[in-house]
């Protein structure tokens, strides 16, 4: 098992990832807001299982195979930060904020479940999460790294599922707030989309391989 103190560190890390805009928050609001609660959470359930595929994945030894083939890394960093860098630019240009109602075709669950699925698998944060960061929080003097890995990506997934939930549920209030108070949703735009593009410039930037869990230990 892993120390407590590499629970805490992925957990704030984890909190602090998932309180970030993103896609995966991106597309949960945007969902919640068009065709109601049960629909964010439908959404949620299918990202949650795109963290799930990446932790078996990690664990199966993913990030060995980013290390041994950088250039798939590279690749996929760099898809992402050009997908961040897009949404950055559809908000900035005045298109509706995140906690803006827009009219969004209406989907059904398993759509709506695939969809969050596919959102999180292409979102470059869950790469860095289970390529490059948690592998640095396992210890092999703890005992067997694969079940330290998934503890650790369960508090990571679980964190994610708090985070989210706490927007999904609120997405209306502050939706209804953002609509009495105008020049609030501008600065909102501006603060997301800033955000956005922010982290796609970072990855863009960055040139650093992820760490192997045998490095890491």
């Amino acid at each position: 098992m892993p120390e407590a103190s590499a629970v805490l560190g992925i957990a704030i890390v984890a909190f602090g990832m998932a309180l970030t805009p993103g896609p995966n928050m991106i597309y949960l609001v945007s969902r919640t807001l068009s065709q109601g609660t049960l629909a964010g959470f439908v959404s949620l359930c299918g990202t949650a299982l795109g963290f799930a595929i990446y932790m078996t994945a990690a664990n199966l030894g993913l990030a060995v195979v980013f290390t041994l083939v950088p250039w798939l890394y590279t690749i996929i960093r760099i898809a992402g930060a050009l997908y961040l860098l897009y949404l950055a630019w559809t908000v900035l240009r005045g298109s509706a904020g995140l906690f803006e109602p827009a009219q969004i075709p209406r989907d059904s669950k398993r759509r709506l479940f695939g969809m969050g699925l596919a959102t999180n698998l292409l979102n470059p944060k869950a790469v860095i999460l289970y390529a490059a960061l948690i592998p640095q929080f396992i210890d092999p003097a703890r005992g067997n790294v694969v079940v330290q890995g998934f503890v650790l990506g369960g508090v990571q997934i679980a964190a994610s599922i708090v985070v989210n939930s706490a927007f999904i549920l609120s997405a209306g209030s502050i939706a209804l707030l953002l609509q009495r108070r105008p020049r609030w949703a501008v600065w909102q735009r501006r603060v997301v989309g800033g955000a956005l593009a922010g982290i796609g410039i970072h990855l863009l930037l960055d040139s650093h391989a992820p760490v192997s869990a045998g490095a890491a230990s």
